[in-house]
């Protein structure tokens, strides 16, 4: 049976009872993802969520002509597929293992139990898609006021988080995605930071040799 440890830490069930937590965990099942694996596209009629066990899943949108635009990237503990479970519409995106993974795929009926048990459960609902609005907000807001240099700056920052040194867990090409820029611009932008002396480069390794300039261009 999954792990219900994760799940208790993910918003949505971090206030659900031992029984009712149970409940859902007990129906999860968990699924192992090779690079490249599709859990599902967008359009896709939703009848399941997931929580990232290990590796990492893209949300990605495409584009008529085949481009791609990454909107999240799902880690260890990210809950993702749910919205569907609330509105009962198609999938949003597309999710993709960008490595090795494993995820844990839970059924909409025992959760939608739940929450019909107990409708005050909901806030927690409410507290999630709140948060997922002001993800949205920010994001919408750096395509307006940061250039592409700042994106990518930011971006970096993200991926490294507390380290300085830090490989890419995803492509230059999904790396373009999530910064919303061609892939020669973006690669144009970190041969700059490198030129600066902000970050190093070995192969697909980095490490940040000036994080304040760094965090500097990336407001």
């Amino acid at each position: 049976m999954p792990d219900s440890t994760l799940f208790r830490e993910t918003t949505l069930f971090a206030s659900l009872g031992d029984e009712a937590l149970e409940a859902i965990v007990s129906a999860g099942q968990d699924l192992d993802l090779r690079r490249g694996d599709v859990l599902f596209r967008e359009g896709d009629a939703p009848d399941e969520l997931f929580v990232v066990v290990s590796g990492r899943i893209a949300i990605a949108n495409k584009s008529i002509d085949g481009r791609e635009s990454m909107v999240a990237l799902m880690e260890e503990g990210d809950l993702f597929g749910e919205m569907g479970l609330f509105d009962g519409r198609g999938r949003s995106a597309e999710a993709r293992a960008l490595e090795s993974s494993v995820v844990t795929a839970v059924p909409y009926g025992p959760v939608r139990g739940v929450y019909e048990a107990d409708p005050t459960l909901l806030w927690k609902v409410v507290d999630m898609l709140a948060g997922r609005l002001r993800t949205m907000d920010a994001a919408l807001a750096d395509s307006v006021f940061l250039d592409v240099t700042g994106r990518t700056a930011k971006r970096l920052l993200e991926l490294a988080g507390e380290d300085d040194e830090f490989s890419l867990p995803i492509t230059q090409e999904e790396l373009a995605g999530m910064v919303g820029a061609s892939r020669e611009r973006v690669n144009k932008a970190i041969a700059s930071f490198i030129r600066l002396g902000w970050i190093e480069q070995i192969d697909r390794s980095y490490r940040i040799t000036n994080r304040e300039q760094l965090t500097i261009r990336s407001r």
